[in-house]
């Protein structure tokens, strides 16, 4: 184990340097200039457009421009962003708490609702339940999520005045951001762990189980459902992942200040420097979660060797 977590780590710097290349070609593939977009209603001066190119650099050969980004990163220096004047990781970092909070919200009602009704539709197979539990989850998957936030908002908000339309004063103003991404996040969690379990629970162990006498409820949740959870924990931590940029349109609709909707400003601003750091925090966490999931499966079941 941990050999295969240090060639995952290594395999981290392969990662990252694959990202920076593809974020950087595409950056400058899309039309635009950012110190246009700086200058605003100054952009028609040629002569402000150039000086202020000459101050970010952008006047450099491409080439020269991407190998000055990778050295500042293994500095552990994401550059400077060009709206804020300010170091990238410090914005990051500072909009991180609010983005977390919604993750972790939007997770904890996601794993409740999905696993709960997953388990129920395939312990009731072909059941009212069963039927009204994936018809929620075909709902979820097809829904966006821009359009759920915004159907929340009018009844919760608009109609029933229980909570702000938007805004980030205190951990209320999370309830709603937290239930839309909950909502889309357990459809898929619900549709996994029903078809987990109806795969398991055919085994000859659970038959051996129910044979000896064991209690219904001893057999699912013991004998089954750990044995079910490992594609559950594969989708559960993809998803996470997610989550932190998922949350992105829905921070945008509520007007939360968080990772999510920096990085979106960021890419109508034509800001480098902050859509480079922001895309690269963003697969570092990804890229650790993953991780963090092999190692989960060897507990969930100890015949799995990482050699």
């Amino acid at each position: 184990m941990r050999n295969y977590i240090i060639r995952r780590l290594l395999l981290l710097i392969l990662v990252l340097w694959g990202v920076t290349l593809v974020t950087f070609i595409l950056m400058h593939v899309v039309p635009g200039d950012p110190a246009k977009v700086l200058l605003g209603k100054l952009s028609g001066n040629e002569v402000l457009v150039t000086k202020l190119q000459h101050q970010l650099g952008l006047d450099k050969p491409l080439v020269v421009q991407y190998f000055e980004f990778v050295k500042g990163v293994l500095r552990g220096d994401l550059g400077n962003s060009y709206k804020f004047k300010a170091p990238v990781m410090s914005l990051i970092l500072e909009r991180m708490p609010a983005t977390i909070k919604l993750t972790f919200g939007a997770l904890i009602i996601g794993l409740l609702i999905g696993l709960s009704s997953g388990i129920i539709s395939a312990v009731r197979r072909y059941s009212v339940w069963d039927t009204f539990s994936m018809a929620f989850a075909f709902f979820g998957v097809s829904t966006p999520v821009f359009w759920l936030a915004m159907l929340l908002q009018l009844l919760f908000a608009v109609r029933l005045g229980w909570f702000h339309v938007s805004g980030f004063e205190g951990l209320r103003d999370l309830v709603l951001p937290s239930v839309t991404l909950g909502l889309i996040y357990s459809a898929s969690i619900a549709r996994m762990t029903r078809s987990s379990i109806l795969e398991v629970i055919r085994m000859d162990y659970v038959r051996t189980a129910r044979a000896k006498g064991a209690p219904e409820r001893i057999v699912i949740f013991r004998h089954v459902f750990r044995n079910a959870l490992i594609p559950v924990v594969t989708l559960i931590g993809m998803q996470f992942g997610g989550l932190l940029t998922g949350a992105a349109l829905t921070e945008t609709v509520f007007q939360i200040p968080g990772v999510g909707k920096l990085l979106i400003n960021s890419t109508l601003d034509l800001d480098y420097p902050m859509i480079q750091g922001g895309v690269i925090f963003v697969a570092i966490i990804f890229v650790l979660i993953n991780l963090l999931v092999d190692i989960l499966y060897a507990y969930l079941d100890p015949t799995i060797r990482y050699d």
